[in-house]
């Protein structure tokens, strides 16, 4: 049977209204720069000045870690840091370094809820990480523990790698990994307290297997400092089968091209 097509007439009706109701959100809830408050002329948008002082991650960068090099090693080369203890993870991306307007975006989606700049940030972190996310066989983000998911009501590496997906059109995964082990926050640990601290926090959830064998798989967060949490992800999801996992950020928390 031919699927139903709704008549032009009411497509044009609900196209009327979605803009109405967008036009009343700008009038209730002016766009500003989520960078420093500035009003903008759209919703997510940074000011200018903002703007400017956000530091993508462009090549050249370790193949492996995704460290920015000061200048062009050639292709292939890799970080001191990537030889001297190679990661469990296969590669790592990250959009930006994780400092200024940057920093704030992070912070107002963590800790101001601000769920309506994840889509933003997922278009840079597509930009990033773009031919990992076309070859992958879906896109899982790092769990919550089932009580802090329940006091902060959202995961904000859920709703980035939610995102990832709608926009890069690859499978969304967000059930396959869970925390088992309640941890401490990471902030403030030294990198050896935070390999503790997420030491056997992760498991592959039952009749998920099937997600994580073979497969070559994007793990999400929002922000890379040492890699505790995600190499503990990935060590789980190698454990049970990948083949590949590419580990893919929004920041990066590095002082700069090295």
């Amino acid at each position: 049977m031919p699927s139903f097509k709704p008549p032009a007439t009411f497509r044009q009706i609900r196209s009327l209204a979605q803009n109405w109701v967008g036009c009343l959100a700008d009038l209730v809830y002016p766009p500003r720069c989520p960078g420093c408050g500035v009003a903008t002329g759209s919703h997510a948008g940074f000011c200018p000045a903002c703007w400017s002082r956000v530091r993508f991650i462009e090549r050249p960068y370790c193949e492996v870690l995704g460290l920015p090099f000061s200048y062009d090693p050639g292709p292939g080369l890799l970080s001191a840091q990537a030889i001297a203890d190679p990661p469990v993870f296969d590669r790592l991306r990250s959009a930006v370094l994780h400092e200024g307007a940057a920093r704030g975006l992070v912070h107002a989606l963590k800790y101001k809820d601000r769920t309506d700049l994840a889509a933003m940030m997922a278009g840079w972190m597509c930009r990033a990480g773009q031919p990992h996310l076309q070859a992958c066989d879906g896109i899982l983000p790092v769990p919550l523990h089932r009580t802090r998911m329940a006091l902060r009501k959202f995961n904000q590496s859920a709703e980035l790698a939610r995102h990832l997906a709608e926009q890069s059109g690859r499978p969304f995964l967000p059930s396959t990994v869970v925390r088992v082990k309640r941890t401490v926050r990471q902030v403030g640990l030294s990198a050896r307290a935070r390999e503790d601290n997420v030491r056997a926090a992760f498991a592959i959830s039952p009749g998920h297997e099937p997600d994580v064998w073979g497969k070559r798989l994007v793990l999400v967060d929002d922000v890379y400092t040492t890699g505790a949490t995600v190499s503990s992800v990935s060590r789980v999801l190698k454990k049970a089968g990948a083949a590949d996992v590419t580990v893919l950020t929004f920041a990066m928390a590095a002082a700069g091209p090295i």
